[in-house]
């Protein structure tokens, strides 16, 4: 059964895309309007992660920090401490990996109220290349204690949770992407931290995905329905804390597990869930990502092909899992 109202009702007949950093600009300009504790910062890429959208509407509100990104992190964390709400933005690569000392000390340990907002990651940044395409971003920000971690699938998505940690306190990690991705879910789709959405049902394995891999896991289980084999889709967009309930329901119900990420395995949702898996209720596990390699230049499109991040590399997957079962 898939949960159409979930679901963009053109989802697979006239796909619609838009970048999920557009959401950056979209949901702090909305917050902005009611709240006025907001204040976005970033490093000199303004228009890149949408920030100029802000600017323009609020630019008392809004620093661009320069080319500068360790002193933001450390600017962010007193604005907290005075009261205000920072949601601050850079690509992906800058935000984990330039300020991993600041944000580990200043934002994880000090439990300040600080919003991460990375842009540009995995491979899908395309012709920027290996330099600008973060793909260990969620294994450095998940073995953080006290940070949360969000991908979310879409832009939609993306927009819900960026409005819905503002009233939660404490640190939290949002990964977004650059290139124009499918809006998988419907306006009135739900989004609640911590708790995976299920788009379809199924009995056979699950597959579990966020990102822009949700929209592949979708086209996945379609094949996978044509063989007869019926598979669970589950939107983790929610890293850390992982959904424990809709992954023990998982485990016990369809007794197999395919995870599907744009970044490494290694210390990513593969590993995540395979940790949770051989704790809480083990079952064989395929993982569908980048495998301990870094990406090159190219279209996003072509990279998600050359590295089998596409729904066919997820039903041969599922072939693989099923035979485990």
């Amino acid at each position: 059964m898939i949960v159409t109202h979930y679901l963009d009702p053109d989802l697979f007949t006239a796909v619609k895309k838009k970048p999920t950093r557009d959401a950056f600009g979209l949901a702090t300009l909305a917050m902005a309007e009611k709240d006025e504790r907001i204040v976005v910062l970033t490093a000199d890429v303004a228009g890149s992660v949408r920030a100029n959208w802000f600017a323009d509407k609020f630019p008392d509100r809004f620093y661009d920090m320069g080319i500068s990104e360790q002193n933001m992190i450390a600017v962010a964390a007193g604005m907290s401490l005075e009261g205000l709400l920072p949601y601050v933005s850079t690509f992906g690569v800058f935000i984990t990996g330039r300020c991993y000392d600041q944000v580990r000390v200043l934002l994880a340990y000090s439990e300040t109220n600080v919003k991460l907002v990375a842009t540009h990651t995995g491979v899908t940044v395309g012709e920027d290349g290996v330099t600008h395409q973060m793909l260990e971003d969620v294994a450095m920000m998940q073995t953080l204690p006290k940070m949360r971690v969000i991908v979310p699938c879409d832009t939609r998505e993306a927009i819900k949770a960026l409005t819905a940690i503002k009233d939660l306190p404490g640190p939290f990690y949002v990964r977004l992407g650059r290139q124009s991705a499918p809006l998988v879910t419907s306006e009135d789709a739900p989004f609640e931290f911590g708790k995976a959405l299920m788009l379809q049902d199924g009995e056979d394995v699950t597959l579990i995905a966020n990102g822009v891999l949700v929209y592949e896991a979708l086209l996945a289980a379609r094949i996978l329905a044509e063989e007869n084999i019926s598979a669970r889709v589950l939107n983790m967009h929610t890293v850390k804390p992982l959904d424990n309930e809709s992954l023990m329901a998982a485990a016990l119900e369809t007794g197999a597990f395919v995870t599907a990420e744009e970044h490494q395995c290694l210390g990513g949702l593969g590993s995540a869930v395979a940790s949770w898996s051989s704790q809480q209720n083990p079952v064989p596990l395929e993982m569908i990502g980048m495998k301990d390699e870094f990406g090159q230049s190219g279209k996003s499109d072509e990279l998600l092909d050359y590295y089998h991040l596409r729904a066919p590399d997820i039903v041969e997957a599922a072939h693989r899992v099923l035979k485990r079962k």
